[in-house]
């Protein structure tokens, strides 16, 4: 094969492979990248709010949460990343509520309601910056694959921090909510004694394709790249846990609580995740609420919800 002839093989092969390279850079960007933006900003709100005074409630509970002060607390993950967050202490003795936020979310945003419930109820408080978040350390979301393990890690740090007799109750959003469901299944202290979940997907490959289709993608050809880069590039792969198959193996009362006009998770995912275990799960949802908005929607019966299901797992 003369030198003409080659050229003509190897620069459509190159630039075939280049091609390939900068998409499953993209992909990875998109999808598993962190920080984006503003992403740490506590006003950068993408909810989809109903009305203004929804929008301004929100701000209001946003400010007030950020003016309360707190404890900055930190412990190292099991791939040894320093993960950071923020103690609200009520009173000695009292139930900790652990909460975990959304995708490229903040805990003050994604918690500025549920965390004024819990303060409410006299909880002491501990709401962690995930990893790829505010400022915990590392890069990659991995959509609960490795969040749960450092949930699992702050559980007990909890322990050892207040002791034996601390109870401890898990919270999540969105992602926080699929990634505490995905820790159900883990060998969690026997001081959790219940976890609640807002909103929360079945799986992370199915919240990937769920979200490309509505944005228009091929996930047919989208989803193979983006769990390729996961693997490679995130160290993870997207189908080891799911909160599905997790909830199977809880051992621990579940409330799940969904806005039925979640556009985002759909609210049927959560229908899908109770039926998987209903002697531990007991399902609400809203209607009219958007993700993340149940408890501004209707404040009142969320707080009931919460209220009613800390009295039997603390009792």
């Amino acid at each position: 094969m003369n030198t003409s002839s080659l050229k003509k093989l190897l620069v459509p092969a190159a630039l075939g492979a280049g091609t390939c390279a900068l998409t499953a850079l993209g992909v990875f960007r998109t999808v598993f990248y962190s920080p984006l933006g503003r992403q740490n900003d506590d006003y950068q709100i993408l909810a989809r709010f109903r009305s203004r005074e929804e929008h301004d409630r929100s701000i209001a509970l946003i400010d007030r949460l950020r003016a309360r002060p707190y404890e900055s607390v930190g412990i190292l993950s099991h791939d040894g990343l320093h993960l950071r967050g923020r103690y609200y202490h009520l009173a000695d003795c009292a139930p900790l509520a652990i909460l975990c936020h959304g995708f490229r979310g903040t805990p003050v945003r994604d918690f500025c309601g549920g965390a004024d419930i819990c303060f409410q109820e006299g909880f002491n408080v501990l709401m962690i910056e995930e990893r790829a978040h505010c400022s915990s350390e590392g890069h990659v979301i991995s959509y609960g694959i490795n969040e749960r393990l450092d949930v699992l890690a702050w559980t007990r740090y909890a322990v050892e921090r207040f002791g034996d007799g601390v109870r401890i109750l898990l919270c999540g959003i969105s992602m926080g909510a699929a990634t505490v469901l995905m820790a159900s299944a883990l060998e969690l202290p026997p001081q959790v004694r219940g976890i609640l979940a807002d909103c929360p997907y079945t799986s992370p490959d199915e919240i990937i394709a769920e979200v490309g289709r509505a944005k228009g993608i091929p996930m047919k050809l989208a989803l193979p790249l983006a769990e390729l880069d996961a693997r490679v590039l995130g160290g993870f792969s997207l189908r080891s846990a799911s909160a599905l198959s997790a909830v199977a193996q809880a051992r621990v009362p579940i409330l799940l609580i969904h806005g039925e006009a979640d556009d985002f998770v759909p609210c049927e995912m959560s229908r899908r995740i109770a039926a998987a275990n209903p002697d531990r799960i007991k399902l609400h949802t809203f209607p009219e609420a958007g993700h993340g908005l149940s408890y501004l929607v209707d404040t009142e019966r969320y707080t009931s919800l919460v209220r009613d299901f800390c009295k039997k797992i603390f009792e």
